[in-house]
């Protein structure tokens, strides 16, 4: 009797065992995924959309589950989360790897995006191949404010700059290739300087409660708000060509990685990338359903 109080015994924790193994992994049409992979954003429009773009590419060509982490925050959030492994890859740009993470000075195009490449890998990460934009910071005013105070160039306004006050990101105020830099180099000096999240700049500037606004080059809501953008008359701004950025031991563990972002390689221009942004600023569509329609249009995915 006792061996047969045993067996069931032994039979029920062997049941329990493989109900437990079976139920906590995740599926897909049935079949137990391979793996996870969790993909971050910074907290503005452009790259919550392409982390969307980056998920949904795994999703749909290969056997791995993601996980989702968007609007972290500024670039050295985003940063600090893929280097403690917290996330496993994110869209960054080429000066920003240069200029603010490592503190080096940028040169043209190509050097930056070589530059870059180059030095993540002291932290066992990689830089792939740009998706073809380049959302270089700029600076933007109002049109009716420009035809008043003649500006048309960075220089014309630190002419004029005590006068006015300047909208910006909080990491712009303190970032060496930021507000800092430009008043080094143009000698601006504004009557008052606001930090702000990166959403709260055009409705502050189309309030008027800032002259001035720091602003992306792809930005959708400069068309939208039909600000001037002025001109950085001494190439202060360096160029920030957006790619994936990635863990190597991700990349290690699935092998098809980074062929797969690959497909998107110079598959966005400036244009692009503001019509995509300007879906969800403007027409109030999701990041995430933006993201999927682009794939689709592109043939990368199943519509």
């Amino acid at each position: 009797m006792k061996a047969v109080k045993s067996l069931s015994a032994l039979a029920l924790v062997l049941v329990l065992v493989l109900g437990g193994c079976g139920g906590g992994g995740e599926r897909n049409g049935g079949s137990e995924k391979a793996g996870k992979l969790t993909v971050g954003s910074k907290n503005f429009t452009e790259n919550i959309l392409l982390a969307h773009m980056m998920a949904i590419l795994i999703e749909e060509n290969m056997d791995i589950r993601v996980e989702r982490k968007v609007n972290l925050g500024g670039s050295n959030v985003a940063w600090q989360a893929l280097r403690n492994g917290d996330i496993q890859m994110y869209v960054d740009y080429s000066g920003t790897i240069v200029a603010n993470y490592y503190q080096e000075e940028t040169g043209n195009a190509e050097e930056t995006l070589a530059r870059a490449k180059e030095l993540v890998e002291r932290d066992n990460l990689k830089f792939l191949e740009p998706w073809g934009f380049n959302n270089t910071y700029t600076l933007a005013v109002k049109q009716d404010l420009a035809d008043e105070l003649g500006l048309e160039t960075y220089s014309d306004l630190a002419k004029v700059s005590d006068r006015l006050v300047i909208g910006c990101e909080f990491e712009f105020l303190d970032r060496p290739d930021g507000l800092p830099g430009l008043k080094e180099v143009y000698g601006m000096t504004f009557a008052d300087e606001k930090g702000m999240d990166a959403g709260l700049r055009y409705p502050s500037i189309g309030e008027g409660k800032v002259d001035v606004i720091n602003a992306y080059a792809t930005d959708g809501m400069l068309v939208v708000h039909q600000l001037k953008i002025l001109q950085d008359d001494k190439s202060f701004f360096p160029p920030y060509h957006g790619a994936p950025l990635v863990r190597q031991d991700a990349l290690e563990r699935y092998p098809g990685l980074e062929a797969l972002f690959n497909r998107l390689a110079g598959k966005l221009d400036d244009v692009t990338m503001q019509r995509l942004n300007a879906k969800v600023d403007a027409e109030g569509l999701k990041e995430e359903d933006v993201a999927r329609e682009f794939l689709v249009e592109l043939g990368l995915i199943e519509g």
